[in-house]
């Protein structure tokens, strides 16, 4: 016989049932309180991957067609010809994640279509266009820097001033790209004036992958290798910010 409660039962089954009972009941509760506190929060319950499947980020890469952009100094490479390559490298990081990719320009080709005059205007409100129609949850624009100065290197992003998640995002960037083995120092993320980032409403930053009027970055701009690390640090850097804004993408 067994004791329970005080009381003397003659079924030891008794125990082993009421146990059971007890446990589902405790499970039932724990259940319902979740799902109570996840209405109050208004939270969905989803996993990282489901979050990442629900957003769309486009990838615009600077230039193209007549306006190859910067010029290495010694190889004569097109920032355009780069710009496409770090574009695809990281196309294919992100949706490996689950995010859905938009390109602005997937070929050599510039967006002002048949335009003769006004090139420049016309292909930056085409790639305007193509980000405002994409529902995007981010844009990221990849160049390559030049300056009069050769011995000026280094990654460099540039943000929105006036948009929080565009100073977010350029600062996960940036440390991403401060955090490479080749980067020779510690570079802040920094307010930029482009059109880009003055009149897309979406969320976007600048990211400029180095410097073609520095030999030797230059040199690394042209190995295929680095490029892909300089994509992946882009990827990192987007994987960072989406991490501290989990709640807001799971709404």
């Amino acid at each position: 016989m067994a004791v329970v409660d005080n009381f003397t039962v003659k079924n030891p089954m008794f125990v082993i049932k009421r146990s059971s009972i007890v446990i589902i009941s405790a499970l039932i509760l724990t259940f319902i309180t979740l799902v109570i506190c996840i209405v109050n929060l208004g939270v969905k319950p989803i996993t990282n991957a489901e979050s990442y499947e629900r957003q769309k980020i486009v990838l615009d890469a600077g230039h193209g067609g007549v306006d190859g952009g910067a010029v290495g100094v010694k190889s004569g490479v097109s920032e355009a010809k780069l710009n496409l390559i770090v574009v695809n490298r990281l196309k294919t990081h992100l949706e490996n994640a689950g995010f859905g990719v938009v390109l602005t320009r997937s070929d050599e080709n510039g967006l002002y279509g048949n335009e003769t005059k006004n090139r420049k205007k016309k292909d930056m409100q085409k790639r305007k266009e193509i980000i405002d129609n994409a529902n995007a949850s981010l844009v990221i624009s990849v160049h390559m820097n030049t300056y009069a100065n050769s011995s000026r290197r280094g990654a460099q992003v540039f943000y929105n001033k006036n948009s929080n998640e565009s100073i977010s995002l350029a600062n996960n960037v940036q440390n991403s790209f401060n955090n490479m083995e080749e980067a020779v120092k510690k570079t802040q993320a920094l307010k930029g004036d482009y059109y880009l980032l003055n009149y897309v409403k979406t969320p976007c930053i600048i990211a400029e992958c180095g410097f073609l009027s520095n030999p030797e970055e230059e040199k690394l701009l042209c190995d295929e290798e680095y490029l892909e690390k300089i994509a992946y640090a882009i990827y990192k850097g987007v994987i960072g910010y989406m991490s501290e804004n989990t709640i807001k993408f799971c709404d």
